[in-house]
């Protein structure tokens, strides 16, 4: 492990000059390149501070096994107080050859939506705070070419993320979306959701129910789950193929990993699978997380043919808002898109920020060029005609090559 205090980092251009903001804060950062090391703080830190439900060490440690990539090395860097030595955070990242340069980037593995540290405690956060912490954090790092953080949210349970805080922080193209829960779970749709939801909800159950009983069902046993996630994959895949979408299920890994997630979450109920049936046959099955008081969804896999005309996913997505909330849940994560259905939900969304600068010569193309690819995609995005053509294009070459 190798330990360096802010005040001692070596000067570089990527970061800003944080030079007399010794009065505000003082910070101290270590690496970890194991899990061993670091595993009894991380879990502290879980259980009694703040972080998403992507930030679990099983589901962090689980990407590092399955997904990292064979020429990348762990790098979790600790955050302390200078003055006391008390933790201030953690955060998992990881660096990897990516042509003929170095890149650190967050240790998501494609299925990490959120680049969120794990706080202490709910301290508020200044831009000078953060731009110290990070400092700190750089000074323990490899040397790198480039740095690209994305799908980093403004905040972390009501506290201000220090990442999106950052100086060298920008807006990217990316928006996450979820609605707030509270109240009596029976009147929570019609109280919470537009009333155009709350009307076609209501319709679709009836629908729905003239085939039989509808039920939504957890997966709680080992059986269970595979039985539900081998559902999920088929629904999702026929779905993606049809409509011409890539999905990173197509993937063996990842495929292993979301099921190893979903068994080791039977545990602690951490990860969890649901399956929307009208007597046995499932209309849908939908795969979430579930951490400090939040819901969120990851992986929804529907028959759209089961019903003309009904729609099985925002079904289900109704009635696991009321799960949720008679589980004493406060937020359902709708999770990363700009999908209209959320609006049609009546979800509110925020702008993720992203860090993506070049350290080197060698890093400057790789960044340009994906600042280029965010706003070729950000100004395509904002010309719904061309967005449309575009869309159209890209699923006929899908479904050509599948």
């Amino acid at each position: 492990m190798r330990i360096v205090a802010v005040e001692d980092a070596p000067g570089q251009p990527l970061f800003p000059d944080v030079a007399g903001l010794g009065a505000v804060a003082r910070f101290a950062a270590r690496l970890h390149t194991s899990f061993d090391t670091v595993k009894p703080l991380w879990l502290r830190l879980e259980e009694t501070g703040l972080c998403t439900g992507h930030q679990g060490f099983a589901w962090v440690e689980g990407i590092a096994k399955r997904l990292m990539p064979e020429n990348a090395e762990l790098l979790v860097v600790e955050v302390n107080d200078a003055a006391t030595g008390a933790p201030v955070m953690l955060l998992p990242l990881m660096r990897r050859r990516a042509r003929g340069h170095t890149v650190i980037e967050w240790l998501s593995g494609g299925v990490c939506d959120y680049s969120a540290p794990l706080l202490a405690d709910a301290r508020p956060w200044t831009r000078q705070s953060a731009d110290a912490a990070w400092a700190a954090v750089c000074a323990v790092l490899p040397p790198t070419d480039r740095f690209h953080i994305a799908g980093i949210p403004r905040q972390i349970h009501s506290i201000d993320n220090p990442l999106a805080l950052l100086s060298v922080a920008r807006d990217s193209i990316q928006i996450a979306s979820g609605l707030a829960l509270d109240g009596n779970p029976e009147t929570l749709i019609k109280r919470i959701c537009k009333s155009s939801f709350a009307k076609n909800f209501h319709k679709h159950c009836r629908r729905f129910q003239q085939l039989g009983k509808l039920d939504l069902v957890e997966a709680e046993t080992p059986d269970a789950v595979e039985e539900q996630f081998s559902t999920l994959l088929e629904l999702r895949l026929n779905r993606f193929r049809e409509l011409g979408r890539f999905d990173l299920l197509t993937q063996a890994p990842v495929v292993e990993f979301y099921r190893n997630a979903a068994l080791q979450g039977l545990s602690d109920g951490s990860v969890r699978l649901f399956g929307l049936r009208v007597g046995e046959a499932y209309l849908a099955v939908i795969y979430v997380l579930v951490m400090k008081g939040t819901l969120h969804a990851l992986l929804l896999g529907i028959d759209q043919d089961a019903v003309p005309n009904v729609s099985p996913g925002l079904t289900t997505i109704g009635k696991l808002m009321v799960w949720a909330r008679e589980q004493g849940l406060g937020y359902f994560d709708l999770s990363v898109g700009s999908q209209g259905y959320k609006q049609h939900i009546g979800a509110s969304s925020a702008v993720l920020a992203e860090l993506c600068e070049a350290v080197t010569l060698k890093g400057r193309g790789s960044t340009a060029y994906i600042k280029l690819r965010g706003k070729t995609e950000l100004f395509v995005r904002s010309k719904p005609g061309l967005y449309k053509v575009v869309q159209g294009v890209m699923r006929r070459l899908r479904r050509l090559k599948n």
